[in-house]
């Protein structure tokens, strides 16, 4: 998962301006697992790893597993690829970041409204209990207590890459 995000990195080298730390989702792995990572890019390792949920339409049976990726608006799934993050925006679920889709597969993101946000619905605790986190409606949903570091080191201008 490292080299293919690596290799997005330098694919879309005009669109990313920051190249000190990146965001990798692998949904390959359960939603009762940490999954979203970030990287030191220069150090070459995980620096901090969270819990983050995948879209209700890509997980219809709720069973901690993405199925499947969707781009299409009202799909409600999560979608693959390399996204750029963009300015962050107080809304519905608090401080949040906008993402800006780079690849043909997430190229709506944008006009989707998925974001990078917290949600009460993603958490520890719901994992050991449930074995999974909630779904989201396609955005990357941290648990609330993890979203200001997040943002704080996943700033605008950087690379956030999700993959099966």
């Amino acid at each position: 998962m490292l080299g293919r995000a690596k290799a997005a990195l330098d694919a879309h080298g005009s669109s990313i301006i920051h190249r000190d730390v990146m965001g990798i989702v692998d949904f390959g792995v359960s939603s009762g697992q940490p999954r979203f990572h970030l990287i030191d890019i220069p150090g070459g390792r995980v620096a901090a790893s969270y819990f983050v949920a995948h879209g209700r339409g890509s997980d219809p049976q709720n069973s901690g597993w993405l199925q499947h990726f969707s781009n299409q608006p009202g799909s409600n799934a999560s979608s693959k690829g390399s996204f750029v993050i963009g300015e962050t925006y107080y809304g519905k679920h608090g401080r949040s970041r906008r993402i800006k889709g780079l690849d043909p597969e997430n190229s709506q993101a944008a006009s989707r409204a998925i974001v990078i946000h917290g949600a009460s619905y993603v958490s520890p605790t719901g994992a050991r209990q449930h074995g999974r986190v909630g779904r989201s409606l396609g955005c990357f949903s941290v648990p609330t207590r993890d979203i200001n570091e997040v943002l704080a080191n996943l700033g605008e201008g950087r690379l956030l890459f999700a993959w099966k």
